[in-house]
Parts: structure tokens; C-alpha cells; sequence
């Protein structure tokens, strides 16, 4: 008996909040824009993200064997 009545109120509950029926607030100065790629900090549709991309991804590869180079050639002069 207790089961059932507590079942009957969460599911009450869980049917009353509806989130999703909720429009946005346009009006708020604290809404953002919503959906995919609204929340990134570039634009991946532009024309040089391509190429900025992948530069900084050989930049950030090739960065640890530059720094072992010159930390190596700099104890080859001494």
C-alpha cells in the first residue's frame, strides 16, 4: 500500500516538472543560444578553421620533440 502511494506521487511529480514543454525566454539576458556547435569558442564552418586546426594539432605533436631537440643540442655545446 505504501509502494503504490509513493510510486503515485513520484510519478505525479515527475509529470508536473515537463521541462520540455517550457519555451525559451528570449526576453532573459541570460539565455544563450542553444544547439550543437552554440557553445564552442571558434566556428567550425569558416573556411581557415581547416587549416588552423590541423596546424595547431602538428604544433601541439611536434612541440615535445622540438624541446628535446634543443634541450639536447643545447647540452651538446658544452
Amino acid at each position: 500500500m505504501l509502494s503504490r502511494a509513493a510510486t503515485r506521487a513520484t510519478t505525479a511529480m515527475v509529470t508536473r516538472r515537463g521541462f520540455h514543454a517550457s519555451r525559451a525566454q528570449f526576453s532573459s539576458p541570460y539565455h544563450y543560444p542553444e544547439g550543437p556547435l552554440s557553445n564552442l569558442p571558434f566556428n567550425p564552418r569558416s573556411k581557415a578553421f581547416f587549416f588552423r586546426y590541423w596546424g595547431a594539432m602538428a604544433a601541439f605533436f611536434f612541440a615535445p620533440f622540438g624541446i628535446t631537440g634543443a634541450c639536447f643540442c643545447a647540452d651538446c655545446d658544452r
